[in-house]
């Protein structure tokens, strides 16, 4: 397969993620995203089963079974809980996933109580300049440090209360997407759903080229990767090895990149296969996709989730570069549609370790690691 910047639809994995950024999904409230996938998956013709929580799991049926390919990106983003109702009428929050309280600041945000939802915005405990003068910045940085504001006529507790609001009920941080002219895109919750515009891209391009991978390709999306348990639950006995899209962070001390794509080497769970990112980087060189390198010290992934379930397949990541990871992400177009010819080039790549269609076999066929040369 002749694999070209034309074979990825810029202009549909740029609509996906509109459409999947207007839909809220924290984690433990991903059913409307789910949906969304889901028929986006019945339009493009390719089958899928869900998991009880929502997990989908699609099949883009291969030559062979033995040896499948996963892909896997998550739906579920960053939020908040509420944690108390304070006797203002304020609501003390918690973080869904691991996100800083500085990013929480002037964030507008829904909250989804038991049978409504409300408007609100997250401040900090002393937000009006006028009377706090220089205190308002002196506040440390610590979600005890911010409340949520209700959009609504409410003096105290039981006001609250009277709207339906409860401990526990989840709270959506707005994204505010901006779709710019020069191919960057700026919004929270890009981290993954920008990812899983790309995966729904590359699978687009499958669809439409006709043409069948060698193997079963599983499209996995996840709904509960930023609290840990990701893809622990939605993959099947014939998956050899995953394929993890998700952010990369460009940051100082980093090698990622809003432009191209960026091959993981390892994050703070270890070193991903060394087989399976080596095949990654050929790939890439082959069909000219732009690619840097790049390690992570505080990330984990879908792919650590898997491994840590149980499974017994080969493991690696790729991402699009994020600045401002887990806060005011900016990424750019060319990024994601790097990422989606990379995952187009994995999908339709040869088998090259035939010993991984078994579970368990002796050591015929096994791998080889590249040895020093003794003559130095």
């Amino acid at each position: 397969m002749i694999l070209t910047l034309a074979s990825i639809d810029a202009g549909y994995l740029c609509d996906r993620l509109r459409t999947l950024l207007a839909i809220a999904s924290p984690t433990g409230l991903t059913d409307e995203a789910v949906w969304e996938v889901c028929r986006e998956l019945d339009r493009l013709g390719v089958p899928y089963e869900l998991t009880r929580r929502g997990a989908i799991r699609a099949c883009l049926k291969g030559r062979e079974t033995a040896s499948a390919r996963a892909v896997v990106a998550h739906l579920d983003t960053l939020g908040a809980q509420v944690k108390r109702i304070k006797e203002t009428g304020r609501l003390e929050v918690v973080p869904i996933g691991h996100w800083s309280s500085r990013f929480a600041e002037g964030a507008r945000c829904t909250i989804f109580a038991e049978d409504t939802t409300w408007r609100g915005g997250i401040l900090p405990l002393k937000a009006s300049g006028h009377t706090f003068n220089e205190e308002v910045d002196e506040q440390p940085v610590s979600w005890r440090q911010v409340e949520l504001r209700i959009d609504a006529e409410v003096r105290s507790a039981e006001d609250v209360r009277r709207l339906g609001i409860d401990v526990g009920d989840i709270v959506a941080i707005d994204p505010q997407p901006e779709f710019l002219d020069n191919g960057f895109i700026v919004s929270r919750h890009l981290d993954d759903k920008a990812g899983v515009a790309a995966m729904l891209a590359a699978l687009e391009a499958l669809v439409r080229e006709g043409v069948p991978p060698p193997v079963d390709v599983f499209f996995l999306f996840t709904i509960a990767e930023e609290v840990g348990s990701g893809a622990s639950s939605v993959l099947v006995p014939d998956v050899a090895s995953m394929l993890t899209i998700d952010n990369g962070t460009t940051a100082p001390g980093q090698n990622s990149d809003e432009f191209g794509v960026t091959i993981a080497m390892a994050d703070q769970t270890g070193p991903f296969d060394w087989h399976l990112t080596r095949k990654l980087v050929g790939l890439a060189r082959e069909h000219e996709i732009p690619f840097q390198k790049d390690v992570f010290r505080y990330y984990r992934s879908d792919s650590a989730s898997a491994l840590e379930s149980g499974a017994d397949i080969r493991t690696a990541l790729i991402t699009f570069g994020v600045d401002a990871s887990h806060g005011y992400e900016r990424i750019h177009t060319h990024a994601l549609v790097s990422v989606a010819r990379l995952t187009v080039a994995y999908a339709m790549s040869p088998v090259e370790i035939g010993r991984d269609r078994a579970l368990l076999s002796n050591l015929d066929g096994f791998t080889h690691q590249p040895q020093a040369d003794p003559a130095g």
